[in-house]
């Protein structure tokens, strides 16, 4: 592999770690990014979802004291709500990706996708910060079933590249009166089960196409999405105590008008 395929993996990383909790679409940036860099690789699908982890697993060591309440303590009545919570969530995405993980990456995964859910999901976004109801749940423990069962409905929506999976549940969750603080929360941990499940089918259906050379490559973007991603998580954060999402519903209109212009042309 040459020095550049390994700093385009860098930039892919970074990519990647920066915007994979931002509701701007990680993966959407990514298959653009890989369009701009000519970036290929055998393996490229496993590529975007290893280092995809990279970036969840940035939210596992930051949540860390968390995760080991949960796993030690299983027997304590409020983890197991709490894990339990997490699996109903889980399953929607769970179902619809498994159903149809390999139409969407064949019909799906382009540049017109990507800038049209750009749009779409910038709107959607805007109009539920201008118009949500007003926010009963102030806690992560205190959230219902039915709460995360129709979080995890918003999440299945973001198998459309463009989407984004962070953005689909934040809102979704203002949308079942969840604070801001408890919404964005609630998608890191969600984050979780998701892309170890979608990384794990990926190295199962990838890895015989796999090389050393490559294997250095996925490893190379891996390690820069998981910083990236420990930078990016803090500052959501400490955003969202303060501030509305419509600054990223600006940005995704504008961006996804300007690459349907330049794609369409």
């Amino acid at each position: 592999m040459s020095l550049m395929t390994y700093f385009h993996a860098c930039i892919l990383g970074l990519v990647e770690g920066a915007t994979e909790f931002l509701p701007v679409s990680s993966t959407g940036h990514l298959i653009l990014a890989q369009d701009a860099l000519g970036f290929s690789l055998a393996s490229a699908n496993m590529f975007t979802v290893v280092i995809q982890l990279g970036a969840i697993l940035a939210v596992c060591w930051l949540y860390r004291a968390r995760i080991t309440d949960v796993v030690f303590h299983l027997n304590d009545k409020k983890q197991q709500f709490f894990a339990l919570r997490l699996f109903v969530a889980f399953l929607p995405a769970a179902v619809i990706g498994l159903l149809f993980h390999n139409a969407i990456e064949e019909k799906l995964f382009n540049p017109i996708v990507v800038a049209v859910m750009l749009v779409i999901g910038g709107v959607i976004i805007w109009l539920v910060e201008k118009f949500k109801p007003a926010p009963v749940t102030h806690d992560i423990d205190s959230m219902t079933f039915r709460q995360a069962f129709w979080v995890g409905c918003a999440q299945a929506v973001s198998v459309i590249p463009g989407t984004s999976r962070s953005g689909a549940t934040i809102i979704g969750g203002l949308l079942l009166k969840l604070d801001r603080k408890v919404a964005t929360e609630f998608s890191f941990f969600l984050a979780m089960p998701v892309m170890v499940c979608a990384t794990g089918l990926d190295i199962y259906k990838y890895h015989d196409v796999l090389t050393l050379d490559e294997i250095w490559v996925i490893l190379t973007g891996f390690v820069v999405s998981f910083f990236a991603g420990l930078v990016a998580v803090k500052f959501l954060v400490g955003y969202v105590g303060k501030h509305d999402f419509i600054p990223f519903a600006i940005y995704r209109i504008l961006f996804g008008l300007v690459l349907l212009g330049y794609y369409l042309a």
